[in-house]
């Protein structure tokens, strides 16, 4: 699988451990960086570019990483097409797949050992999406109403 990968100096460490672990593990990583540490680096540098090559390759996946994940999913967000989750533990990154079709994963570095870490993204990246009528006529408003900026209707 292609996965994108892009994160800011508070996840340099986990980026890089995962770029290799990722390789090893059989998939196809694009690294959009950060390559040197730069305590002033802006994740929106390296996150946006991420989520836009996940948008505009159909299948692949994202991982963004920061010191919360919480800027890095927002960034994710702001690029069309892509749905990304922040995920904190086992469970919600597999939720974040079956349930809302989520393209990228987002990781806070200094909320997570190394090891826990990679965890959630191995979970992530390894789960399907359910494909559940009840998941697809959700996501499909919240796509609708991107394009459109009309609320759904509580009944639709």
């Amino acid at each position: 699988m292609r996965v994108h990968l892009g994160g800011d100096h508070a996840s340099f460490a986990l980026r890089e451990h995962l770029l290799e672990h990722l390789r090893a593990g059989g998939h196809d990583v694009v690294d959009h960086g950060p390559h040197v540490l730069d305590p002033a680096d802006d994740y929106p540098a390296f996150v946006l570019p991420a989520a836009l090559a996940v948008a505009a390759e159909p299948g692949s996946l994202g991982v963004v990483l920061g010191g919360s994940g919480n800027g890095e999913q927002i960034a994710a967000n702001c690029v069309p097409g892509v749905r990304a989750a922040l995920a904190w533990s086992l469970e919600t990154a597999r939720l974040a797949r079956q349930h809302n079709d989520a393209t990228v994963v987002a990781v806070g570095a200094r909320m997570h050992a190394l090891e826990e870490a990679t965890a959630i993204v191995d979970a992530f990246l390894a789960e399907p999406f359910s494909g559940d009528e009840r998941h697809a006529r959700r996501i499909a408003m919240l796509t609708r109403f991107r394009a459109t900026g009309e609320l759904p209707a509580p009944d639709a």
